[in-house]
């Protein structure tokens, strides 16, 4: 049984803030400063370039990635840390191509992340081979899923909404259909439980600076199933993905497994950090999260809905189909969002007019959501975000 107060004392969370915005970026682990300066000092500063050896930076990546496949049901040894999400989303969609090079087609839908549909649109002009990027509505997937389709590619928890997919019955209905399957995990790891193993998964993606607390731009991850691992073919062949980076040959020959999947070289500092912000995760079980997401985010639901009727509920009302977040629909959101955070509640927004909440029962519990509610009603229903000063928007929303 996860012990949610315990992890909670884990977090230098600011005195008077209600942080619902972790499926944006993560709080400070209270050990991150300690772990990063010692890096620094220590490792960097005293070791010099042999840190890649005696502190083991090299190495990182691989390990860090069997901590975080834990969290989402890999098998040991087949995720891999570094570089970003949209890399990474990349690599894992042209690898999951060349497995199907006689379709041209790669299926989508509309409530997907942006820069999945720019990486994927770009790499397909680049290919120039004549694919199509099919973009659906999220509830139409199932019925595009043809013999013609070479690539689904799909973000499990839709960004905006928190809207969930079946993993586990697309995945089945792909494969059913000679399809690849390509999974996008920024708004799961960490949010709900996830079993790639279970779930047949090809190919997934995910970052680690939303609810795995990794800091802001944490290196992102890619898993690889272990039937494609020795033979996916990185389109980004970086010299670590190399058989051996330190020949330094002319020709790249890739490496074993996933780690063929590496492109540059690793973020130490920004892995130390993470490092600390899995020591709380292995605190944790992922169903325990789960159970108590759902508790607070219906709660949250409840509170919200009973006093502020001008908002419109965006996310799915029942839980099994929505992940760690609540989204609000309002004309003003932008400038309601502002208000709120001027007075402690932290979400963001979402254009044209979605106010996103996320629930990370690590360091969010009852009293939190019951408090962020009463300040959310006082804000809506004494129009405070009505201010000159909230209408302004800034470069980060």
């Amino acid at each position: 049984m996860t012990d949610f107060a315990a992890t909670k004392a884990m977090f230098d969370l600011p005195p008077g803030v209600l942080y619902l915005d972790g499926n944006s970026l993560g709080p400070l682990p209270r050990s991150a400063p300690d772990r990063v300066a010692g890096m620094v000092s220590d490792e960097w500063g005293k070791m010099l370039i042999t840190g890649w050896n005696k502190a083991g930076w090299m190495a990182q990546p691989m390990a860090l990635g069997d901590r975080i496949g834990r969290l989402i049901g890999a098998e040991p040894g087949h995720v891999v840390l570094g570089d970003t999400l949209s890399i990474k989303v990349y690599q894992a969609l042209a690898a999951a191509l060349a497995l199907n090079p006689e379709r041209r087609v790669v299926l989508s839908d509309s409530g997907n992340f942006p820069t999945d549909l720019y990486m994927a649109a770009g790499l397909l002009r680049s290919l120039d081979k004549g694919h199509e990027l099919r973009v659906v509505a999220p509830e139409d997937v199932a019925d595009h899923i043809t013999d013609e389709i070479a690539v689904l590619m799909l973000t499990e928890v839709d960004y905006g909404t928190g809207r969930m997919h079946d993993m586990v019955d697309l995945t089945r209905r792909a494969h059913a259909a000679g399809v690849v399957s390509v999974w996008d995990l920024a708004h799961s790891a960490g949010a709900v439980p996830v079993d790639l193993a279970r779930a047949g998964a090809d190919f997934a993606a995910g970052c680690t600076y939303k609810y795995l607390n990794g800091g802001p731009g944490a290196p992102a991850f890619i898993y690889v199933a272990p039937r494609h691992a020795g033979n996916a073919l990185p389109a980004l062949s970086g010299w670590l993905g190399h058989d051996s980076p330190f020949a330094f040959e002319q020709t790249y020959r890739p490496g074993t497994g996933v780690a063929r999947m590496r492109v540059g070289t690793p973020p130490a500092i920004q892995m130390a950090a993470l490092d600390t912000a899995l020591d709380i995760w292995d605190m944790a079980d992922m169903d325990d999260v789960r159970a108590r997401s759902i508790e607070l985010t219906d709660l949250f639901i409840q509170l919200v809905e009973s006093t502020c009727p001008m908002l419109t509920l965006a996310s799915p009302r029942d839980s099994a189909a929505r992940g760690s977040q609540v989204s609000f629909r309002f004309e003003h959101g932008y400038a309601a969002m502002q208000a709120l955070i001027d007075r402690g509640v932290i979400g963001d927004f979402r254009a044209p007019d979605v106010m996103r909440f996320g629930f990370t029962p690590l360091y969010i519990d009852h009293e939190d959501v019951r408090a962020a509610a009463a300040v959310i009603a006082d804000v809506m229903g004494n129009r405070l975000w009505d201010r000159p000063e909230y209408q302004v928007r800034a470069a980060v929303t």
